[in-house]
C-alpha cells in the first residue's frame, strides 16, 4: 500500500510542479520560462489526447516496471520480516542485507531475487485504478478544503476497494517470495489451488485487516509530509528545479510513510504466512494479539525487521515510476485516436 500512495504523491506533485512553475516569473530566467511553457503545452496536449484507459495503462506499466527493478530489495524485506516466526528468536543470526543477499545467490540462485515478481505485476496492474483519485487531487484543490477532503476520502475508499479485490494476489506473492530452498508452492495457480484446498477460500484473505488498517495512514502521511516538505523547500530555495523538488519530497514522504506503517506491513506478512505449507499457526489472537505477541517475544525492534531494504528501494522506486509514467504518456499521446 505504501508504494501506491507514494506513486500518487509524486506523479500528482510532479505534474503540479510543471503546471505551476511557469507562473513564478521572478524565479526563473527567460530560457527556463520558455522551456516550462513548452513543456506545459505538451502536457496539456497529452492530457487531452490520453483517455482514462491509457492513463491507467501507463500507471500500471510504470508501477510494474518499478517493482520489477526493485524486486530484489522487496524480497529481502519479506525474508527479514518473517524471521523469528517459526524459529527461536534468540537463535537468529543478525545477518546484514549483503549477507542475506549472498545467501540467496549461493543457495537459491540469482533468479531467486525475483520469486513472486510475476504475481506482483499481476497485482500491480489492476491496482493502477488507485492512482486516478490521487492524480486528480490538484484539480479539486481550487474548489476548497471540503472538496479536497471529499476527494481525499474517495481516494482512500478506492484504495480499500483495490486492496480487497487484489488481496489474494498479494498473499500468494508473499508465500512464494518467502520460500527458500523448499518449494511448497510451485507457481501462482498451484498456490491458489493449494491454499483453497488446505485452508479454504478465506485463507486467501489472511492479514487483510492489517492491510485495510494501513490504507488511511499511508495516504495521509504521504500527502501531508509531501506538502509540508514541498512548501518548506520552496520557501527556502525557490529557484530549485520543481521536478527535482517533487521527486525528493516524494521520496522523503515515502520514507516517512514506510516508517510509520511498517509494523502493520510486517504483521500483514506474518499473518499471510499463517498455516503456509501445512505448518502450525503461530498467531491465534487476531491482529492486535499478533502485535502484542511479536513485541513480547522479539521486542519493539522486531516490528521493524527488514526496514533497511525497504528504505533502500524508496528512492529508485519513486524515480523509476515517475520517469516511466511520463515516458509512456508521451508515447501513448502519439498514437492516433481510432
Amino acid at each position: 500500500m505504501n508504494m501506491e500512495a507514494r506513486v500518487g504523491v509524486v506523479l500528482e506533485g510532479g505534474q503540479r510542479a510543471l503546471n505551476s512553475a511557469s507562473s513564478h516569473g521572478s524565479i526563473v530566467d527567460a530560457g527556463s520560462r520558455k522551456f516550462l511553457q513548452q513543456h506545459n503545452n505538451k502536457q496539456s496536449q497529452q492530457h487531452s489526447q490520453l483517455g482514462t484507459v491509457q492513463q491507467l495503462l501507463a500507471g500500471g506499466i510504470a508501477g510494474a516496471f518499478s517493482k520489477t527493478c526493485t524486486a530484489p530489495l522487496a524480497r529481502l524485506t519479506i525474508l527479514f520480516q518473517v524471521q523469528g516466526m517459526h524459529s527461536d528468536v534468540t537463535a537468529l543470526s543478525k545477518a546484514s542485507i549483503w549477507q542475506e543477499a549472498s545467501r540467496v545467490i549461493n543457495e537459491e540462485g540469482f533468479r531467486a531475487f525475483w520469486k513472486g515478481n510475476l504475481v506482483t505485476i499481476a497485482h500491480r496492474l489492476p491496482y493502477s485504478s488507485f492512482l486516478q483519485p490521487l492524480l486528480g487531487v490538484e484539480n479539486h484543490r481550487e474548489n476548497g478544503t471540503a472538496d479536497l477532503a471529499v476527494h481525499f476520502i474517495g481516494g482512500g475508499m478506492a484504495g480499500i476497494t483495490a486492496a480487497s479485490a487484489t488481496y489474494p494476489l498479494d498473499l500468494v506473492r508473499t508465500r512464494i517470495a518467502a520460500q527458500r530452498n523448499t518449494m511448497y508452492y510451485r507457481g501462482i495457480w498451484h498456490a491458489f489451488h493449494t491454499i483453497c484446498r488446505e485452508e479454504g477460500f478465506l485463507g486467501l484473505y489472511k492479514g487483510l485487516g492489517a492491510t485495510l488498517l494501513g490504507v488511511g495512514p499511508s495516504i495521509a502521511i504521504s500527502f501531508s509530509v509531501y506538502e509540508s516538505l514541498r512548501s518548506f523547500w520552496h520557501s527556502k530555495r525557490p529557484s530549485d528545479s520543481t521536478i527535482m523538488v517533487s521527486l525528493a519530497c516524494g521520496s522523503l514522504s515515502g520514507i516517512a510513510s514506510s516508517t510509520a506503517t511498517f509494523p502493520l506491513d510486517l504483521v500483514r506478512r506474518r499473518m499471510q504466512l499463517e498455516g503456509a505449507g501445512g505448518r502450525a499457526r503461530v498467531y491465534t489472537s487476531g491482529l492486535f494479539g499478533t502485535f502484542a505477541h511479536i513485541i513480547h517475544t522479539e521486542g519493539f525492534r522486531g516490528m521493524y525487521r527488514g526496514i533497511l531494504p525497504e528504505y533502500y528501494k524508496v528512492v529508485p522506486s519513486v524515480g523509476i515510476v515517475f520517469m516511466t509514467y511520463e515516458t509512456l504518456k508521451m508515447l501513448l499521446s502519439r498514437i492516433p485516436a481510432s
